[in-house]
């Protein structure tokens, strides 16, 4: 039976998506975490419409977004540093899962072991692969296992659009958000007849892609409304390992398979009441290269994420607004090497929300909830007992004349290790309608993953959750000409991080025994130049763990994204410019890289387009893990249909 870190090891080379845990996936004392779910109020809540923000005049126009504050209010408005991802984004850009698109928001690195379906870890603010929080309309679909979720395995397809918050939330969604939170939000219906699409696409490595879909109002009032997308990838990949680094690999090309579906259906009830169901699966099947096989083996690893939820939402009173949430998210995992399987992990997140939202005066917002998670853990690897979390949260919102106030405090109790508390205090004052000052002090906790409690020989059911502390500091410029651009300085210390210590020769247990820092700045913009749309970021910090003074690996000090995007008679052209500093991993130093996309759709007609792409226009060699190569120079065609 392997232990942890040498599963951690054999999953890394192996190109499986999630390492055993945030310290042998990270190979250093980083930031991690776990968390309790986010309740959107609901998903369609955070729609790209704008509003006008509270201020003096010329209004600023933003976008709307929701995990901020757990509800919803102006982009601009926002505290913690945030960022919005919507349809026109999506379409935009090159990328066709969930990493791709992370990679342009701001103090976001993604690294992956190979092609589309390897795994992909997501480092936001320094923070490990297990810090930060990935939820798809409010729920948690992470391995309980290891402490994170499966985005390689979330395609853009069955997405409507992404909220992106760094830094230290756990006071609003519990363990797991120290580096932030990234809320997925799947396509909803419309108030429309029903309208119907599809596309198909092909390109290098014989990729083939292919989406249906509908959505719109099933009755004439527009009172019930509904979405179903189902979507087909496939490609023959690349040999995910350079064999000059990993000569025991099967050279073969690592091929992937991803079969997707997503559906919606909402019904207002009254002007006050409305509830529905979401339900989202991605089945992938992807082939991937062990380092320490065999040059003949075929290693294939089956996956699926899954998320199913029933909401209701309420206006009780003019003051008093409820929310409910019932949800499952699911993740599974199964392994097999010429044709015998050899791994299986599956979990299941039950979770109940009930969210009110008081109204106290005007600009003035009082939050209480109470929410209640069921973890459990199927395996052939190990046994661990069902986790019970019942978690209480508070927030106070509001705004006096320039100054704006947000304070969270949340109690989570695990039946595990105990109790954990985080706080977040927040602060923003209006220089002028247009120029914002903002400061925020808050703690955060990541739980341990049943890999760090319960794993054989290994895991220590004594250690208590890993700790961190976060200020951060922001300027920020809104207007409608230029859009938000931000400005944020940070420091988070961790401490309590879980550490593998060896105890007997090849015996290591799981301990508390590490610590580290991550200071940085962190500058975003989000908006326009005339007709043209930009959105540019970069990001200059300094991760190290105290304990062995180096730097926390695969995070690089300095990284930088670019996209401009404009619309020419029929054309829409773009492109993307991603940028990365040297880093450190645990087998070598990884180089610097630029990656350039390059992007155009033209509308044939109004309900026809054909749309293609250049990815890695320079055809850059470059490694975002030791040993694993990346995609080279790629084309792709697509051709679609959507009715008007």
């Amino acid at each position: 039976m392997l232990s942890p870190i040498a599963r951690a090891a054999l999953l890394a080379f192996a190109g499986l998506p999630q390492l055993a845990h945030a310290q042998a996936a990270d190979s250093s004392p980083a930031p991690s975490v776990a968390v309790a779910p986010v309740a959107p109020l609901p998903p369609v809540a955070a729609s790209a419409a704008s509003i006008a923000i509270a201020d003096s005049s010329p209004a600023v126009l933003s976008p709307v977004v929701v995990t901020a504050e757990r509800g919803p209010q102006a982009l601009a408005d926002t505290i913690p540093q945030t960022s919005l991802f919507d349809q026109q984004d999506i379409a935009d850009t090159t990328a066709t899962d969930l990493p791709g698109l992370l990679q342009l928001a701001p103090g976001a690195q993604i690294s992956r072991t190979g092609g589309p379906g390897s795994t992909a870890s997501l480092y936001l603010r320094g923070a490990s692969s297990t810090q930060s929080l990935i939820l798809i309309d409010g729920v948690r679909v992470d391995s309980v296992s290891l402490g994170t979720a499966q985005i390689a395995q979330i395609p853009l397809d069955q997405v409507d659009h992404v909220e992106v918050v760094n830094g230290n939330v756990s006071a609003l969604y519990g363990s797991g958000a120290i580096g932030g939170v990234v809320q997925v939000f799947t396509k909803d219906g419309g108030d429309h007849p029903p309208r119907f699409n599809f596309s198909v696409g092909y390109g290098s490595y014989h990729t083939q892609t292919q989406q249906v879909g509908a959505n719109g109002a099933l009755d004439r009032d527009g009172r019930t409304t509904f979405n179903i997308s189902l979507a087909r990838s496939k490609d023959d990949g690349f040999s995910a390992l350079n064999p000059r680094e990993a000569p025991n690999a099967n050279p073969n090309a690592n091929g992937y398979l991803n079969e997707s579906i997503s559906a919606s259906l909402r019904h207002k009830f009254t002007d006050k009441w409305d509830a529905g169901v979401r339900y989202l699966q991605s089945n992938g099947n992807n082939s991937y290269d062990n380092a320490y096989g065999e040059p003949t083996d075929l290693n294939n690893l089956y996956t699926k994420v899954r998320q199913l939820s029933a909401f209701a939402n309420g206006k009780l009173t003019d003051w008093w607004t409820t929310h409910f949430i019932v949800a499952q998210g699911d993740d599974r995992s199964v392994s097999n090497t010429n044709g015998l399987y050899n791994g299986r992990f599956d979990t299941d997140n039950r979770q109940y929300t009930w969210q009110n939202d008081f109204a106290l005066a005007a600009q003035q917002k009082l939050q209480v909830g109470y929410e209640h998670l069921d973890q459990s853990l199927d395996s052939d690897t190990f046994a661990a007992p069902t986790r019970h979390v019942d978690s209480g949260f508070a927030g106070y919102t509001a705004r006096f004349g320039r100054n704006q106030v947000q304070a969270n405090l949340r109690r989570d109790q695990y039946s595990d290790f105990g109790g954990a508390n985080s706080y977040y205090l927040g602060y923003g004052f209006d220089i002028t309608s247009r120029w914002k000052l903002s400061a925020s002090y808050s703690s955060s906790f990541r739980a341990p993953s049943f890999d760090d409690l319960y794993y054989p020989l290994s895991g220590n059911p004594s250690i208590q959750p890993e700790r961190s502390h976060s200020i951060e500091a922001a300027l920020q410029y809104a207007s409608n000409a230029l859009g938000v651009m931000r400005l944020s300085a940070f420091q988070t210390r961790y401490s309590n991080l879980i550490d593998y210590e060896q105890v007997t020769p090849g015996i290591y247990l799981a301990e508390n025994v590490g610590h580290a820092k991550v200071q940085g700045l962190e500058g975003s913009w989000s908006g326009h130049v005339g007709k043209t749309d930009v959105r540019a970021s970069v990001t200059l910090q300094n991760p190290v763990d105290l304990d062995n003074d180096t730097d926390l690996v695969r995070r690089a000090r300095r990284f930088a994204s670019l996209t401009v995007n404009r619309s020419i008679a029929g054309w829409r052209v773009g492109g993307e410019w991603i940028v990365s500093g040297p880093r450190e991993d645990s087998s070598g130093k990884l180089g610097g890289y630029g990656v350039v996309n390059l992007a155009a759709r033209y509308n044939v007609t109004k309900a026809w387009y054909v749309a293609a792409q250049i990815q890695n226009v320079f055809n850059k060699d470059y490694e975002t893990v030791y040993s694993y190569n990346s995609p080279r120079r790629g084309a792709y065609v697509t051709v679609g249909w959507q009715q008007q």
